[in-house]
């Protein structure tokens, strides 16, 4: 069975309201086995939202729609439903009695207008909206389900989980969606295509996507099956080759962030970590003690900005300073190994670069960074060529440290005695 969801409102449509309630009820549908095909938003005007409505209901098995159900001239819904359904409405007695009810509970003389939420469609069964004066309804027609849901996520998430879920597990025919997530790093976007795809587009089921973020790619497979137990199957057959053919570059399977991964490695290998940043201004320390716990491996860092403090806090030679500038994979070197020593810790790393969107030159462009790791085995350093702005580049070092660190730990590590991985 496939879904669609139509989030109605204007306010949508602005820089100033984002519509979590689909991500809500995506989550829900997918747990039943129902695969959401299409999204849409659309404001809150009667032409466009009959359109939406007729094409929504003449292509997908079920369609949620959020909002539109108040009482004022710009809320539609119900209008627009009936009309796409050929159905007439008329006035539900008991909601227009419930509604009262709530106003004079709370002292206040219910506005004419507030009758249009009673208005229910011919055949329609009514939800009840216990937290508001909205009342959803349930619409079954020639083989296709509409619920209208109310906009305000409190109203929503509830009527959802009490009238609409049971429902739809009935009509739900036996149907399961399983999906796993590979998070990549220090791979492009074409890159990991020209690995993967080999492997992924021999299935059609699992379905897979891949998505690019600043740092990161993340693989989404998504497989269905008439059951739980056969939908992961699926994703058991085909997970692990792309886990082999892209190992280097994986860092979480299960969801973890980079700063998590890193963070658990370090608390299982006994080891810490301290850092000296200058591009980055800290979003590295940030990052790491962003997670709870990292106190057990995460000793300090500092932010240098100025050549003195590098000098002063983290022996910085005034000669590298002098002869190889700020931005340099000599001062990096310097970096990490000052705040490895000044902390006494088994890790140093070291940050410097342009981020801009100033203080570049032809030699050293916007982007340029060098990163270096200090550790029990030596220093390594590395320079990177970053795109975007100053935050993404900013970001990307950070995201470039953590996996430097990742690598060292995971080329440390142990195997078990019994020999398995």
């Amino acid at each position: 069975m496939n879904a669609e969801i139509i989030a109605i409102g204007s306010e949508l449509l602005t820089p100033h309201r984002t519509d979590t309630n689909s991500l809500f009820l995506t989550d829900q549908l997918n747990r039943l086995g129902v695969d959401v095909v299409y999204k849409t938003i659309v404001g809150d005007h009667r032409g466009r939202l009959t359109a939406t409505l007729a094409l929504a209901l003449g292509r997908s098995e079920v369609v949620l729609t959020i909002g539109g159900l108040g009482p004022t001239e710009d809320d539609l819904t119900r209008e627009c439903a009936a009309a796409v359904l050929g159905r007439p409405m008329h006035s539900d007695a008991s909601i227009a009695e419930g509604i009262a009810a709530r106003f004079r509970a709370r002292g206040l003389r219910m506005a004419d207008i507030n009758l249009r939420q009673a208005l229910v469609i011919e055949g329609g069964v009514v939800l009840p909206n216990p937290t508001g004066t909205a009342p959803g309804q349930w619409i079954e027609d020639r083989g296709r389900i509409l619920a209208l849901l109310p906009g305000p996520p409190r109203e929503l998430k509830p009527m959802f989980e009490k009238w609409v879920l049971p429902r739809l597990q009935q009509a739900a025919p036996p149907a399961a969606i399983s999906s796993r997530v590979l998070r990549l790093t220090g791979l492009t976007e074409s890159a990991t295509e020209e690995i993967a795809a080999p492997i992924y587009t021999r299935y059609e089921n699992p379905v897979t996507t891949i998505l690019a973020a600043p740092g990161e790619i993340q693989l989404h497979l998504k497989s269905f099956g008439k059951d739980l137990e056969e939908a992961q199957a699926r994703l058991d057959d085909l997970f692990p080759q792309l886990e082999a053919a892209l190992t280097e570059y994986i860092f979480s399977t299960d969801g973890s962030s980079l700063e998590e991964v890193v963070g658990s490695c370090l608390q299982a290998q006994q080891m810490t970590l301290a850092v000296a940043e200058s591009c980055t201004g800290g979003l590295l320390a940030q990052r790491i003690t962003g997670v709870p716990g990292s106190s057990a491996y995460f000793l300090g860092g500092v932010v240098c900005y100025s050549n003195e403090v590098k000098q002063g806090w983290l022996d910085v030679s005034s000669d590298d300073l002098a002869k190889h500038g700020a931005v340099s994979s000599a001062v990096a070197r310097s970096l990490a190994e000052g705040v490895r020593r000044r902390a006494a810790a088994t890790l140093g790393v070291g940050i410097t670069g342009i981020a801009g969107p100033s203080g570049a030159t032809p030699e050293k462009p916007v982007g340029l960074v060098y990163l270096a790791l200090a550790s029990p085995d030596g220093t390594e350093v590395r320079e990177q060529r970053l795109l975007g702005g100053r935050e993404i580049v900013r970001f990307q070092a950070s995201q470039a440290a953590l996996d430097m660190i990742r690598r060292w730990l995971v080329a440390r590590r142990k195997p078990p005695a019994d020999g398995s991985i």
